[in-house]
């Protein structure tokens, strides 16, 4: 059994602010990253107890570069650095059995949720495609259902796993954190939460056949509502992408991948738009 696993830190136990997860802060950061590489060790190791036998893990946080690679299993294989093609779901294809989704968090704008945003808050507002409303999870398991492989596992606070079952009513949600507001939580420990998401991953395997790829239909239609009217300015100079307001682009593609590149593309210029003039 082969398992893809996409590693974000917003949603790891204890995590309640940005600093936290930020590589500048020399006090909190190396302990929050240390936390984040133990919940993906908690996931491996008790996957491995089901019966899989191949691991790529894609560090998916901010510059792609936190997980403790001395800390995790030797035979695993992983993926770190910013500017991929396919950023948070680099490295998905048909060969895997199972995706797990670690330290994830809610869309922007979900109440209760602890850092929530999607991709890039500077930029990006609200993101749908086909008219549904998508946080990270959502976008990602898109490229891992177009290559035929279910989410199965999703870990982070309450708020992050509500939204996540609405969508993929079949993956198991590990809840580590209550969220109050943006920038509080209540939260397990670190002990505790590992000790969880290995029990989460061991669920999800043994109902590994009665999960779905998350597809989305084709043709697809991506619209983006962006956080001020310049950050579309930019957007819509890519082509295929349509103005259709102030602060809203939308793209249409018959491959999902191609929908997924360009919103890649697309929030990546978002931060050419905040650039000082």
């Amino acid at each position: 059994m082969r398992i893809y696993i996409s590693a974000d830190m917003e949603g790891t136990a204890g995590v309640a602010t940005w600093t936290q997860c930020d590589p500048n802060n020399a006090s909190e950061y190396p302990i929050y990253r240390r936390f984040m590489t133990q919940e993906v060790r908690a996931a491996v190791e008790a996957a491995r107890l089901c019966g899989a036998t191949s691991f790529l893990v894609n560090d998916s946080h901010s510059s792609m570069r936190n997980l403790l690679w001395d800390e995790l299993p030797p035979d695993i294989r992983m993926i770190a650095g910013s500017r991929k093609p396919y950023s948070m779901a680099q490295g998905a294809d048909a060969k895997f059995d199972a995706a797990f989704f670690t330290g994830y968090h809610a869309p922007i704008g979900a109440q209760n949720g602890v850092l929530a945003h999607t991709y890039a808050p500077n930029s990006i507002y609200n993101v749908f495609v086909n008219g549904i409303h998508c946080s990270e999870a959502t976008l990602n398991a898109g490229i891992l259902g177009y290559y035929g492989t279910p989410v199965v596992l999703i870990t982070g606070d309450r708020a992050t796993i509500e939204h996540a079952t609405q969508q993929m009513p079949w993956i198991t949600g590990v809840i580590v954190k209550e969220s109050f507001g943006h920038y509080a939580v209540e939260t397990t420990s670190p002990a505790a939460a590992q000790s969880a998401i290995a029990a989460g991953a061991r669920e999800a395997l043994q109902q590994l056949a009665h999960a779905k790829p998350f597809v989305f239909d084709s043709p697809a239609m991506l619209e983006i509502e962006t956080t001020g009217s310049e950050h579309a300015d930019y957007m819509e100079m890519i082509p295929g992408f349509e103005r259709t307001g102030g602060r809203r682009v939308r793209f249409t593609h018959s491959d999902y991948r191609i929908i997924f590149k360009a919103f890649v593309t697309a929030f990546r210029l978002g931060y050419v738009a905040d650039e000082k003039v």
